[in-house]
């Protein structure tokens, strides 16, 4: 009988003192392993908080075959394509923060429950609840308001009965539900568009079992529609703007993406269509020491969008990654695509 310890036979990766501790930062290799396949030509959904816009970007220009199923009409300048949020996920629903909202967006592609009708007016336009942050100018008329959301609808049936692989990149546990029909809006309601009603709108905060049941149910929406599809989870290394739960933000936002984190890996430990891609433990990690953040300890840099691009398609054995990082940032493009981003506003009223 052996009395060899069982740590003896496990490979470098599995001890923090050289895996982590002594190499260069950008040496790390070896933090993913990918469950499934996935080609230069399979198509490749993005949806999700901001960071996921990051990541279809750069697949697209790295050679992937990033599927953008509601592409921007003719005629648009770049600037108008960005405003009107064209390009920044597959589908035009604006940031997915939550798996309340992804489940909320299948169930109404694929006909499960029926979305409200409800609209928000301002200045004689009107605006999507559900996307407040879609069309900055807002629509002409309730009517076209409701037909560019079921143009978005046929581009979600679109995109998922085609693609190879949904990452959707999950961002936080905090969310405005509508206690009237039980719909859960992306952002809280008088914050984006729209005006706060205290007794319609209320805060709920979700818990391990919550999350776990959302995102499952969004996954069984989804491969009902295509059961081929895979689905690859991250977690936002963005960090939250604020915090409804009266917590101080910096604990609230390690509550939130533990959370966060403990489901999407328990969900690939179950499924074989599952996967975790560690985007988040490869920006907050702390062997990078922050370095890709901007100065707004917000916003991931350029740099670090490569760095784990690098890792994404070095698993795949993909296209090159183009020049190899660095932990000195340069300036971003500018723009934050976090809807939440406008809570920062109100940090001083």
């Amino acid at each position: 009988m052996s009395h060899a310890n069982p740590y003896r036979s496990l490979p470098v990766r599995s001890f923090w003192r050289p895996a982590v501790a002594e190499p260069d930062p950008l040496a790390i290799e070896g933090l993913w392993t990918p469950k499934f396949a996935l080609g230069q030509d399979d198509p490749v959904l993005t949806a999700g908080s901001c960071f996921a816009a990051h990541l279809g970007r750069a697949l697209l220009e790295r050679g992937m075959n990033w599927y953008d199923a509601e592409p921007a009409p003719p005629g648009l300048t770049g600037e108008q394509r960005r405003s009107r949020q064209y390009g920044l996920f597959s589908f035009r629903t604006g940031n997915i923060y939550t798996p309340a909202v992804l489940h909320q967006w299948l169930s109404w592609a694929f006909g499960h429950t029926a979305a409200p009708r409800t609209a928000w007016l301002e200045a004689g336009r009107y605006h999507d609840p559900y996307r407040p942050a879609v069309e900055p100018d807002g629509w002409a008329s309730a009517e076209e308001m409701l037909g560019a959301r079921e143009a978005t609808l046929a581009a979600i049936r679109r995109g998922i009965t085609t693609a190879s692989c949904l990452v959707f990149t999950l961002g936080l546990t905090e969310a405005w539900r509508d206690r009237t029909d039980g719909t859960t809006y992306p952002v809280c309601p008088g914050t984006v568009r729209g005006t706060f009603d205290a007794e319609r709108h209320v805060f709920h905060h979700a818990a391990f079992d919550e999350v776990h049941r959302d995102l499952v149910a969004a996954i069984a929406v989804a491969r009902a529609a295509n059961p081929d599809l895979r689905i690859l989870l991250t977690v936002s290394p963005v960090p939250l703007t604020a915090t409804a739960t009266g917590e101080h933000v910096l604990s609230a936002n390690s509550h939130s993406k533990s959370v966060l984190r403990a489901v999407a890996g328990q969900l690939a430990r179950d499924h074989a269509h599952v996967d975790y891609f560690p985007s988040y433990e490869l920006v907050t990690g702390a062997p990078f020491k922050g370095s890709w953040y901007e100065p707004n300890l917000r916003t991931v840099t350029p740099e670090g969008v490569d760095f784990v691009l690098h890792h994404f398609l070095a698993a795949f054995g993909g296209p090159g990654p183009g020049p190899r990082p660095s932990l000195t940032p340069t300036a971003g493009p500018g723009g934050d695509p976090c809807e939440d981003a406008v809570l920062d506003y109100y940090r001083s009223r």
